[in-house]
């Protein structure tokens, strides 16, 4: 299996953790980086995952809710819901991966970690996000931190997660 992949299953079983019982993210994504060991490439993507995704999680919510109205965020099955994030904030934030190799992703993760519908509904959603991505770059300028193009912008704020000292986060 190919090491962003395995990057970021951890970095989904570590939101996914985190999700549903609260726990401390940093301690989580230690216990997960010592059950699959990672290449430092490795560890590095998935820690940029989880504290990206921790640190934008209130407007990828709000990006999610818009794309998908008929299903509150809240009520999602949780494992839909992280994979969605995960890969809202490859495709709206992170840039660096192609959109629709972040989409086959996470379309990988539903099906592997989901529910026999999850892969189609993952897909479903982030079918819309990319093809209404302009938009909602535009409508959701917190999330925003591409050009629309996909160049790279400016480095996000940190919001209380500080990745470059190991992920603490303060809030």
């Amino acid at each position: 299996m190919k090491l962003r992949r395995r990057a970021r299953i951890v970095a989904l079983q570590a939101l996914f953790e985190v999700d549903t019982t609260q726990h401390i993210p940093d301690t989580v994504l230690e216990w997960r980086l010592e059950e699959v060991p990672l290449p430092a490439a490795g560890e590095s993507f998935a820690r940029k995952l989880v504290y990206g995704v921790l640190q934008h999680r209130e407007s990828l919510d709000a990006v999610i809710h818009h794309i998908a109205p008929e299903w509150p965020i809240e009520q999602m099955a949780p494992v839909d819901r992280n994979i969605l994030r995960l890969a809202a904030y490859e495709i709206l934030v992170d840039g660096s991966a192609p959109p629709k190799v972040a989409i086959n992703e996470a379309v990988e993760l539903a099906k592997s970690f989901g529910s026999d519908s999850s892969g189609r509904f993952v897909n479903g959603v982030l079918g819309t996000l990319l093809s209404e991505r302009s938009k909602l770059l535009a409508a959701f300028p917190m999330v925003a931190t591409l050009e629309p193009a996909g160049e790279a912008g400016p480095a996000p704020s940190t919001n209380g997660v500080h990745p470059e000292s190991g992920g603490h986060h303060t809030a």
